[in-house]
């Protein structure tokens, strides 16, 4: 009798979990295909390396974080009598593996400069579908859990929600590589508290302080990390500098890009673009980190004095700088700003003037139970909002959202 072939299984060696095992030629083939590989070129946290230096991890990574922490979610629930069946496993890691694989290079930068309208989400499922049809449909039950038209609904939730693997293995990824410790949570704490009730993703009442840890922690890495005041001044930099070399291709000036690159930056794309135009994803496949950063370092030579002078900026780390504060700024403080830059070049019209100052809002609650809800199942069975529960942390003040605003301009401006 012939013995049974011993299913594939390969090991990767994870700063931040250890070894993460990786088991049968269909996850292994996602993980090798040119889609996914694409994401070793993609870092995870854009720019904040300027602030953190070693943040420079790419998403690559995460992604197999994220899948190394929704297996063992997985075998927690299965080991508590929830039912997941073999197949149900298998897309469900799929779903997590994928979530991020519609990232663009910069995401935040590239969504508000050459690309609009479609978010990394939508671009993600788009990817998700061609990979589906080069492997006849295996994804199907992979999209549907990744849309959340899976009947069983708590398998989305792992994947995407309140709790899910995403944001476990982001907070603490993220807070290993910056160095803020701040965002150190206790992911295998909070994964074999995890359980399921009425179709729910819950946690065992026993595991309250852990999620009380985990949304302070995240509250913490938002302001300290992703809205770090100068990755916000360097990402708003990188969308002038983006927008001003679209701008300049379109008025017929030639600029250095990768083909990648050049198609997005010739062409005005949208949502629908990207469904009704296979060519536009098949470019966007082709765009990472690299088509960036070696077309700036060009750019920072280039004749237009605003191009180059924003090309310089990003390459030598010279950033604007940039006001953060609870209340909106008033026209007379913006045009106070304006006035200095029309005093310092007095060679640009106010269009080209627009390029050196940026004014906005972001927006971050750590908690939002109005999308989804971190619920607490007692022993008894009764079920509780984490905000009706917590009793060494107001929750309730951390769902709210908070909002601060922005004014960035040279630093060479002797304003304020």
């Amino acid at each position: 009798m012939s013995t049974p072939p011993t299913p594939l299984r390969k090991i990767i060696n994870d700063p931040v979990h250890g070894f993460i095992g990786i088991s049968g030629e269909f996850l292994l083939g996602l993980i090798e295909h040119p889609l996914f590989q694409r994401l070793r070129r993609i870092c995870q946290l854009g720019l904040t390396s300027y602030v953190y230096p070693g943040a420079l991890h790419a998403r690559f990574h995460h992604a197999l974080g994220a899948m190394h922490l929704l297996q063992d979610a997985i075998d927690t629930l299965r080991q508590k009598g929830i039912e997941i069946t073999d197949q149900e496993a298998e897309a469900t890691l799929a779903a997590i593996l994928l979530h991020d694989i519609g990232h663009g290079p910069y995401s935040h930068a590239l969504e508000h400069s050459i690309v609009s309208g479609i978010t990394h989400e939508e671009i993600s499922l788009l990817f998700m579908q061609k990979l589906n049809i080069e492997n006849h449909g295996r994804l199907d039950m992979a999209i549907d859990i990744f849309t959340n038209k899976y009947e069983k609904k708590f398998l989305h939730q792992l994947v995407s929600g309140q709790l899910d693997t995403d944001r476990l293995d982001y907070l603490k990824r993220d807070s290993f590589f910056t160095g803020v410790s701040e965002g150190v949570i206790n992911t295998e704490r909070i994964i074999k508290m995890l359980t399921v009730h009425d179709d729910e993703l819950m946690v065992e009442a026993k595991g309250i302080y852990s999620i009380e840890k985990f949304i302070v922690a995240r509250r913490l890495m938002y302001w300290q990390v992703y809205y770090h005041k100068t990755v916000v001044a360097a990402e708003n930099m990188m969308i002038s500098l983006l927008k001003r070399a679209k701008y300049l291709i379109a008025k017929g000036v030639p600029l250095h890009a990768t083909p990648a690159l050049d198609f997005f930056l010739k062409n005005n794309l949208n949502a629908s673009d990207f469904q009704t135009r296979p060519e536009v994803a098949d470019w966007y496949a082709q765009l990472d980190d690299y088509d960036i950063l070696s077309a700036i370092k060009v750019w920072t030579m280039h004749p237009d004095p605003i191009l180059s002078y924003l090309s310089n900026g990003m390459i030598s780390r010279k950033l604007f700088r940039i006001i953060l504060r609870n209340e909106p700024f008033s026209e007379i403080e913006i045009k106070t700003v304006k006035d200095a830059l029309r005093n310092e070049w007095t060679t640009f019209d106010e269009s080209e003037l627009a390029y050196f100052i940026q004014t906005g809002e972001i927006a971050n609650n750590a908690y939002n139970p109005e999308n989804d809800k971190i619920k607490l199942l007692y022993r008894n069975g009764q079920v509780a909002d984490i905000t009706e529960s917590s009793d060494q942390i107001n929750v309730s003040v951390l769902s709210g959202l908070i909002t601060k605003h922005f004014l960035i301009f040279p630093k060479s401006l002797k304003v304020f």
